[in-house]
């Protein structure tokens, strides 16, 4: 696995993964669970990881729709 992008902002990883899924690239969402130790205010990163045969072509559709990669 890859990391592909890293955000605080958990509607960008679910748009992220709903736009790799519509062309059939699976991934994986990091760290989902690190609301419980940050008390919900969001300071922890959460991490898109793709295989990395498909992160080319995984970072192409998310460059192209304009997501901030946040490295």
């Amino acid at each position: 696995m890859k990391e592909l992008l890293r955000s605080t902002d958990p509607t960008i990883i679910a748009f992220a993964t709903a736009l790799l899924q519509g062309e059939d690239i699976d991934c994986f969402s990091l760290d989902d669970n690190m609301s419980i130790l940050e008390g919900g205010i969001g300071i922890f990163p959460r991490r898109l990881m793709v295989r990395e045969d498909d992160h080319t072509a995984a970072l192409r559709v998310i460059t192209d729709n304009e997501i901030p990669l946040g490295k």
